[in-house]
């Protein structure tokens, strides 16, 4: 077992330290808006993710976000995204993040957005990786690329080889009510839970390139009776079958590879360019840990958006020290009343330290209320508490 696990941390190191995981972020924007409830004096810590959202809460008029993450690529794409709204158009930007794809994107990337990347590292990172929007090749999406998108276009390849399963996924996004996508939902579910595909679905690589390390899939197999297999079917007939699919702009990019206009994250709606271009400012990018970030620059923040990175040290003995730490400073660093925001693979957060229960209160109805609308739909629960001084 001790081997085992040393083999699965080193592929998961591997694969996360060694590429760009997140494409898109996978945590429903307009759940974390009614929760946080951001205003001008927000001023917040997230994990960046993709940095979808970080634009999305920018549509709140908020103070200022400082996004940290250990992955430099993940930083690098959000500033990529900051650039864009600074030095190009609404239409080029939704062609590099709404179609996924753009033939003339290197002669943009050197026109408009490397002079406005902020450190050595984007830009000698985007230099190699600027083919991802070329449109050329087997992948001929962004949305293809990273170790998530990898992983789902493999799962399309693999719809696509069996066409009884892909004509059944296709009227399920093609569905305009809730009944016909119970119908197609239903015809699909036995085709694509077959043997050999939740036995890859449950392999720790597969895992890994979705950015899941071996505590977070712990703690999934552990919620439900079937394991992962039972968490996956549960996930799934919850967004795909019982919540309307028409402006779910979250699983219709992985199915279909690019967003259109009518059914794309908030940052890419014309609309809301020009105030995402003025406020792009705000945003700041970090590649450190939560707790060093917190260590180097102590402030007074409203709220901390953990995405699920709770779960990466919650079945790790050697991290809890970590976890606490991390804790502890977002403690010290809480502006009164901040709000904390965390998504878990678990029901319960019976991993937090003892002290977290005693210094924040979670509003559970409002966590449920929320989690029930979510259009991800890949999480066991929601959090949203408040920390009291």
């Amino acid at each position: 077992m001790g081997l085992l696990h040393t083999l699965n941390e080193r592929i998961f190191r591997q694969i996360h330290g060694q590429n760009l995981v997140y494409n898109t972020c996978w945590e429903d924007p307009r759940c974390d808006r009614q929760l946080l409830q951001l205003n001008a004096h927000s001023r917040i810590v997230m994990l960046t993710s993709a940095g979808c959202n970080a634009l999305d809460y920018l549509l709140d008029d908020v103070a200022s976000i400082s996004c940290v993450d250990v992955n430099p690529r993940q930083n690098a794409l959000l500033q990529f995204k900051i650039a864009l709204f600074q030095g190009s158009d609404r239409e080029t930007l939704f062609r590099f993040f709404g179609q996924g794809c753009a033939f003339d994107a290197r002669e943009v990337f050197y026109d408009c957005v490397l002079p406005r990347l902020p450190d050595a590292f984007a830009r000698q990172w985007w230099e190699r990786f600027i083919h991802a929007f070329s449109g050329r090749g087997l992948r001929r999406s962004f949305y293809w690329y990273g170790s998530s998108g990898m992983a789902a276009w493999l799962v399309q390849q693999w719809l696509r080889a069996h066409p009884s399963a892909w004509a059944a996924a296709r009227n399920l996004f093609a569905a305009q009510t809730l009944e016909e996508q119970a119908r197609h939902y239903d015809q699909l579910e036995p085709k694509f839970f077959s043997p050999l595909l939740t036995w890859a679905l449950r392999q720790h690589v597969f895992q890994s390139m979705l950015g899941v390390p071996e505590s977070q899939q712990a703690l999934a197999a552990a919620t439900y009776p079937n394991g992962l297999a039972g968490y996956f079917t549960e996930c799934l007939r919850r967004v795909l079958r019982d919540l309307p699919l028409q402006d779910n702009y979250f699983w219709k990019l992985y199915f279909y590879g690019h967003y259109t206009a009518d059914c794309c994250p908030n940052y890419l709606r014309p609309e809301y360019f020009d105030d995402l271009r003025k406020r792009s400012s705000r945003v700041s990018t970090h590649t450190t840990t939560l707790s060093e970030f917190l260590r180097q620059q102590p402030g007074q923040y409203t709220h901390f958006v953990l995405l699920d990175h709770q779960d990466w040290m919650a079945k790790a003995p050697a991290l809890h020290p970590a976890l606490e730490e991390e804790w502890r400073l977002i403690i010290e660093n809480a502006a009164p009343g901040a709000r904390v925001l965390m998504r878990s693979a678990a029901r319960e957060l019976d991993f937090l330290p003892s002290f977290v229960r005693e210094k924040v209160v979670f509003d559970i109805q409002s966590a449920e209320q929320a989690q029930a609308k979510d259009r991800v739909g890949t999480y066991a629960s929601t959090w949203i508490g408040q920390i009291s001084k």
